[in-house]
């Protein structure tokens, strides 16, 4: 029998991103955050700081309704990301995927501007702390869409709305008091 140089447990190993896989198709693309989801480390956080600083320059070129209207369609298209590229991966949640933070980081940021510096900066750690912690509610919302499929498109980006939410009452408790 002659010998083949295919690997047949290659097709089950998990794909590891890169440049070309990110622009081998549309979904890779927004799933990865244009690129911030390939930083070596932290690429959630990196993701996030992305969703930070677009915002800063998407909230001085949109009304308040085509904001909403962005986070919205961000949200559908970042679950249809979410969906195809953790199957293309072979990775229910890959780290890589960071369209999840970049929508939660929008949500965030839509609702407490205008605010200075400081109250974004809160607003970024408080969303990071609850997103990489999963403390109680997050932990909850992390196990509870796994898998892939639709299902699991949704989960990736269900647990950083609930992260969101979860700065937000924080945020929302601070100026309170």
């Amino acid at each position: 029998m002659p010998h083949s140089s295919f690997d047949s447990g290659a097709v089950n190993r998990p794909i590891k991103p890169t440049a070309a896989f990110m622009l081998a198709h549309p979904a890779h693309t927004i799933a990865l955050g244009l690129g911030s989801g390939l930083a070596p480390k932290a690429p959630g956080t990196v993701g996030s700081l992305w969703g930070w600083l677009s915002w800063l320059v998407v909230q001085n070129y949109l009304s308040l309704p085509q904001q909403a209207l962005l986070i919205t369609t961000a949200f559908f298209a970042g679950w249809w990301a979410c969906t195809v590229t953790a199957r293309h991966m072979r990775i229910s949640d890959p780290g890589a995927i960071v369209v999840d933070e970049i929508i939660a980081m929008w949500l965030i940021l839509y609702l407490v501007m205008p605010t200075n510096f400081w109250g974004q900066l809160t607003a970024f750690a408080l969303f990071r702390f609850f997103d990489a912690a999963k403390p109680g509610p997050v932990a909850w919302a992390d196990q509870l869409f796994k898998g892939f499929g639709w299902r699991g498109g949704f989960g990736i980006i269900f647990d950083d709305l609930v992260a969101a939410f979860c700065t937000l009452c924080v945020m929302a408790l601070w100026r309170w008091f």
